[in-house]
């Protein structure tokens, strides 16, 4: 089953309900059931003609994106696939937990993409299959590069997969520019493939406080 969702806990839905034509409209996400349990795709919905360049965290704002009981990291020949520039279609017949592999992104433009990661990011405890977390690091795109801008309203951000009746959650920075130019930004941004009761409306105080744009 593959289905497209609005994620049912989203900072930006609710500090944005007011403002429809905002930069940063929010997180969807896809959910894909399959052999290795539950795939997330985690999508941030943007403007037409809007891109995204980084995501980020900092020792202020850190970023963490985790689950309860930990990522499914296939591996090729003892490697692991830490972002989209690693994806290789062509291996999943050969290795079919590939195409379920949990990694970070940009757009998909898998192999040959041209997003990076900051000096230093550290990918090893994601890798063992715990949570992706940094106070000092990003992945990113050069602003105008074609995968960045929004496709349908949204850009992908990374894939995720956990045991069934587990979520993905997070709490990122987000960067990008306008249609116009202008650069914009989401800070302190958090999601949940399954909110828990009652978090809806304590997320919504605390980006109302935490949401900076820069025009």
């Amino acid at each position: 089953m593959f289905n497209m969702k609005l994620l049912s806990l989203t900072v930006g839905s609710l500090v944005l309900a007011s403002t429809a034509t905002a930069d940063f409209g929010g997180f969807t996400f896809t959910e894909n059931a399959n052999a290795y349990g539950v795939t997330y795709q985690i999508f941030v919905e943007l403007d037409a003609g809007d891109e995204l360049n980084a995501v980020s965290g900092n020792d202020v704002d850190s970023l963490v994106i985790g689950s309860d009981s930990g990522f499914m990291q296939a591996t090729m020949f003892g490697a692991h696939w830490n972002t989209i520039n690693d994806v290789n279609e062509g291996a999943f017949g050969f290795v079919p937990s590939l195409e379920y592999d949990s990694w970070i992104g940009i757009g998909y433009a898998p192999q040959g993409t041209d997003m990076a990661t900051s000096p230093g990011f550290d990918f090893s405890g994601f890798e063992t299959g715990n949570n992706l977390e940094t106070a000092n690091g990003a992945w990113y795109l050069t602003p105008g590069m074609a995968q960045g801008y929004e496709v349908g309203g949204s850009v992908l951000i990374g894939q995720f997969t956990v045991a069934a009746g587990d979520h993905v959650y997070g709490t990122v920075n987000l960067q990008g520019r306008n249609a116009d130019g202008s650069a914009w930004d989401a800070i302190g941004v958090s999601f949940d493939t399954i909110p828990a009761p009652g978090a809806l409306a304590l997320l919504g105080l605390a980006g109302l406080a935490a949401r900076r744009r820069r025009k």
